[in-house]
């Protein structure tokens, strides 16, 4: 989409909040500066989306992680959920949605539907899904999952995050490097 009356901007270096590229811009729009809390929206060179900063930070956010490859639709949609909810500022949603993930993935790798929860944790790590000295990540997603689940807790950013960073390692462990060795996965 065309942006009409770009103007220069102080130059900016940023992760697009969209697409994820680390770019470096000077074009985009300012609110008047008399307002006591100037805003700017920069617009991406690469997706041509607008991202506003101000005082609070950056709109949209960046989203933590990266993207793992090989994983099933449902299982990547829940991942690219949990991360999304950061990048907003929804961390008891993203920690929720990590709590969920393990679910989607456990029945993905042969748990039956409708266990219970812990059934399903348990099934990861019995069937070898998760790594050596990995049941403490998965059990810290299934514990800070129940929190958010079962107890009037908020989960904070730092919680959010590191269930992610461990979710995101189970998903490469399962799905993304046996895939990178050539003939190890049909």
């Amino acid at each position: 989409m065309p942006w009409l009356n770009l103007a220069g901007l102080p130059p900016k270096t940023y992760t697009c909040g969209w697409c994820g590229k680390v770019i470096a811009t000077a074009s985009g729009f300012q609110t008047q500066a008399n307002l006591p809390n100037v805003q700017f929206v920069y617009i991406c060179p690469f997706c041509d989306k607008p991202t506003i900063f101000e005082e609070k930070g950056q709109t949209p956010g960046v989203a933590p992680g990266v993207e793992v490859t090989h994983l099933p639709p449902d299982i990547e949609t829940m991942y690219r959920e949990a991360r999304n909810c950061v990048a907003i500022a929804s961390y008891t949603s993203a920690v929720l949605s990590c709590r969920k993930l393990l679910m989607h993935v456990a029945v993905a790798q042969g748990a039956p539907v409708g266990e219970s929860f812990v059934e399903y944790v348990d099934h990861l790590a019995t069937a070898g899904f998760v790594p050596p000295n990995g049941r403490g990540w998965v059990d810290h997603i299934r514990k800070k999952g129940n929190e958010a689940n079962h107890e009037i807790r908020l989960m904070t950013q730092s919680d959010a995050e590191d269930l992610i960073s461990f979710a995101e390692m189970l998903l490469k462990f399962i799905y993304e490097f046996p895939r990178r060795v050539p003939g190890a996965v049909p």
